[in-house]
């Protein structure tokens, strides 16, 4: 019988949408579209605002799976994409096109340190959309990895 990869739960990604919503009010945001990705990288909720524009759960998923696929938060990535643009580049197309380098893109950790999922936050700038997917994610109770 295989072992159960720790994951984020529906509530807990429903939660975390939630909280995000509230810290963008909070800011006085753009209206955003945020991605949550179990472990395994499938999504497990999406939700977009009324006038968010159209390719954000794209761009929000693309952040997330970032996150996931690498094992840092799409900071980092971003950074890494800065220094060494050719293996970002190279990822991305092993990735069929679906990272997205910048942040927003922030890591789900539980208690004991292990990856549960992923938050991806696509619609006012990256270090805004990074700032309500770290809300979300305190506000179910996990830890926030931003990398």
């Amino acid at each position: 019988m295989p072992i159960a990869q720790p994951s984020v739960s529906l509530d807990e990604a429903r939660t975390i949408i939630a909280a995000a919503f509230a810290k963008a009010a909070e800011l006085g945001l753009k209206p955003l579209g945020v991605a949550v990705l179990d472990a395994a990288g499938h999504l497990k909720a999406f939700e977009r605002q009324d006038g968010a524009s159209p390719m954000r759960m794209e761009i929000a998923v693309g952040k997330a799976n970032g996150a996931i696929a690498l094992g840092i938060g799409s900071r980092a990535i971003f950074k890494r994409a800065q220094e060494q643009a050719y293996f970002v580049n190279a990822v991305n197309t092993l990735a069929r096109g679906s990272l997205v380098p910048v942040p927003g893109g922030v890591l789900i950790r539980d208690g004991d340190g292990a990856i549960v999922g992923a938050v991806g936050i696509s619609g006012d700038t990256s270090d805004q959309d990074e700032a309500a997917a770290i809300a979300g994610i305190a506000a179910a109770g996990l830890v926030a990895d931003p990398g």
